[in-house]
């Protein structure tokens, strides 16, 4: 098991499994907002990771 911080997509997207936490830093964060696979977050409305996930996995497909 390997466990990492990452804010970069094109390492997210290449991820098993992905924890998103948030849904901002600070005191505004550290809750679960999703988890699951790259595809699972990236269809998750309430995760602003997912969004910009969502983002990369399109461009990967295209």
């Amino acid at each position: 098991t390997v466990v990492i911080i990452e804010h970069h997509m094109d390492v997210i997207k290449t991820a098993d499994h992905v924890i998103d936490l948030g849904p901002e830093g600070g005191e505004a964060g550290g809750d679960l907002v999703v988890a699951g696979t790259p595809e699972e977050v990236a269809r998750c409305e309430r995760s602003i990771t997912g969004r910009f996930l969502a983002g990369a996995l399109a461009r990967a497909a295209a």
